[in-house]
């Protein structure tokens, strides 16, 4: 029986490596981003479509499926793949992300210093106990509760490839004591996530395999917690490892408290796979790579693109364009030369992405996210490739220094 990672490749210089993940539904080659399907659909895009941009998993999201359709109405449709029409992996979160959002807010809240807003506020949170989780819902407001072992439940009957163990997933600024607290009750949620998935073994959908479950190292921005958690749930039964909660106030932070994580599991648990939770900005996948990074997820691409930012290579401008600006009115050349997207390739400008925005023709959010999700897929390529051929360092300074996807191999 093939393990759930294959590891091919190492880079000498780094943490870096390369291979495949075996699951149910198929090989996921790492390191990869995984896109984000978070109401059973990557919004705007058929997964057709999704697939042949040469993603291998998409990330489906607990709370919100368990809250409307229902895990069981996609059970009884033949689970999540079915459903959503997606051969491929899935992995699903835990939901426990939603404890972050409804009781602290959500990760730009934290960024940019504000109060919590959005459309999720409707819901709001009652409690976090022992138990689980009170909250109220943010489609009809009715309370409801979520335990480790619903989340199990709910992932059990979405059919996912991979499941999340239920944690709560604490902010930046958040004491020390509540970080320790929050910690330590995560791994007994993991405990007992992990008996329940012992117990009922539960199968991805179409019964072609066993679903996978995937601890979450917590800790906060703490060297001791961080690094004791990492090594706790790296050493449980649970086969996959996810890093999650606050990584700090800045990138240098950020990348430190990564490095605290995969120092832990290079050392306790090193053919363990990795996935790092909601991080996907072009400069933090190159490092989170070179920190030895298996697997990452994020709305950034699929986001911004709705919001007309297209990513292109300009790490002055974090690698974005607006289309939404007047100045793209008149600009008759593709988002980017020699990109083989379906917006670039086909010839549509900037200036007719810029009418199209402007007059909130929906073309415009399929086509730029097209071109952001074929944008992250073919640099995830180049930096697999240049750890195999033994040239990430030039790969990744020439991403830093602005190099287009596709032109890495050159560029080094």
């Amino acid at each position: 029986m093939a393990p759930l990672l294959e590891i091919h490749h190492r880079d000498p210089g780094s943490q870096a490596r390369t291979g495949v993940l075996n699951l149910a539904h198929g090989q996921v080659r790492t390191p990869a981003f995984v896109p984000l399907a978070t109401k059973g659909t990557i919004k705007g895009l058929e997964p057709r479509e999704v697939a042949a941009l040469g993603y291998d998993m998409v990330l489906g999201n607990t709370f919100h499926l368990f809250l409307a359709p229902g895990e069981e109405l996609v059970r009884e449709l033949g689970g999540l793949h079915e459903f959503m029409r997606w051969s491929d992996p899935i992995i699903t979160d835990s939901g426990g992300f939603q404890v972050f959002s409804m009781g602290h807010g959500t990760v730009a809240d934290e960024i940019k210093g504000r109060a919590p807003t959005g459309s999720d506020r409707a819901g709001a949170i009652l409690g976090i106990e022992e138990e689980g989780v009170r909250f109220r819902s943010y489609i009809d407001g009715g309370p409801r509760f979520m335990a480790p072992e619903t989340s199990m439940e709910v992932q059990a009957a979405l059919g996912s490839d991979i499941a999340l163990a239920f944690d709560e997933c604490t902010p930046f600024h958040v004491t020390r004591d509540y970080t320790e607290r929050s910690t330590e009750r995560t791994h007994r949620w993991l405990d007992r996530c992990i008996a329940w998935h012992d117990e009922h073994q539960p199968l991805a959908g179409g019964g072609g395999g066993r679903q996978v479950l995937y601890s979450i190292s917590q800790g906060g921005v703490y060297e001791d917690l961080r690094r004791a958690a990492t090594r706790h749930i790296a050493q449980t039964s649970a086969p996959g490892v996810a890093i999650g909660g606050s990584l700090g106030a800045d990138k240098p932070q950020m990348y430190e408290v990564v490095s605290w994580a995969t120092a832990e599991l290079d050392e306790v648990a090193p053919d363990k796979p990795r996935h790092l939770l909601g991080i996907g900005e072009i400069d933090d996948l190159v490092r989170g790579v070179e920190l030895g990074i298996d697997t990452f997820d994020c709305a950034m691409p699929t986001r911004i693109g709705r919001h007309g930012m297209a990513l292109v290579p300009d790490p002055a401008r974090r690698w974005r364009i607006d289309l939404t600006k007047g100045r793209m009115k008149r600009v008759n050349e593709p988002i980017m030369d020699d990109c083989p997207c379906p917006a670039c390739s086909n010839g549509f400008t900037r200036a007719y992405l810029h009418y199209l925005f402007s007059a909130h023709e929906l073309t415009a959010l399929r086509l730029v996210t097209l071109h952001n999700l074929s944008f992250i897929a073919r640099l995830m390529a180049d930096l697999r490739g240049a750890i195999a051929t033994g040239t990430l360092p030039q790969v990744a300074a020439a991403v830093r220094a602005g190099a287009a996807p596709g032109a890495l191999a050159a560029a080094a």
